[in-house]
């Protein structure tokens, strides 16, 4: 028997289309890539440069966390979409989940994978995290997941400026799709 509480990667039913994954197998792609490109060590030195005041025990603990937040982002996503499709929200939050797997895709961002390896997925998992947190926003809980501390923490390490970029792109993505949003929560809300 499965635990309901804990996120699965199963498809809900076999008439979930295979597509339903989105760009899943591509972001365990990219994951794995990154580990191979410098691994924790790459995400040791970024951590240094922005934990300057962090003692080598604080920043070996802060890259595992921070590697640990980044292979959840697949689990994210899958149980989002899994989410969307129980609740007939697809139509509202899989463009959303699109629009943060597509930046996850690209390979030149705001922190690039291509170059930086492991600390280029921070941001990327850090858009993920912040538009499935918007998710949570509406009068009932999506997912009901605190991200709260993932989101600061990988905050933290990219800076200010950084996120903050993020922040509006994911405020934009939740724009684009308020309305419908808005729509399909009343119509829950209110069972005819």
């Amino acid at each position: 028997m499965t635990d309901p509480t804990q996120p699965s990667l199963s498809r809900p039913d076999d008439d979930v289309p295979f597509a339903s994954e989105g760009a899943l197998p591509d972001i365990l792609a990219i994951i794995e890539s990154a580990k191979a490109r410098g691994g924790m060590e790459s995400l040791v030195r970024f951590i240094r440069k922005a934990l300057p005041e962090a003692e080598d025990a604080e920043v070996r603990e802060a890259a595992e966390v921070a590697l640990e937040v980044i292979e959840s982002v697949p689990v994210f996503l899958a149980r989002a979409r899994q989410a969307s499709h129980e609740r007939g929200l697809s139509a509202v939050v899989l463009p959303l989940l699109e629009r943060a797997e597509q930046y996850y895709l690209q390979p030149v961002d705001l922190l690039p994978e291509m170059t930086l390896g492991l600390p280029g997925l921070l941001d990327d998992s850090y858009l993920i995290i912040r538009i499935i947190e918007n998710l949570e926003k509406g009068p009932q809980p999506f997912l009901d997941w605190d991200l709260e501390y993932p989101a600061r923490f990988l905050q933290r390490l990219m800076g200010p400026a950084i996120a903050q970029r993020l922040d509006r792109i994911a405020e934009r993505a939740m724009d684009e799709v308020s309305s419908q949003l808005t729509e399909l929560w009343q119509r829950l809300a209110h069972p005819a």
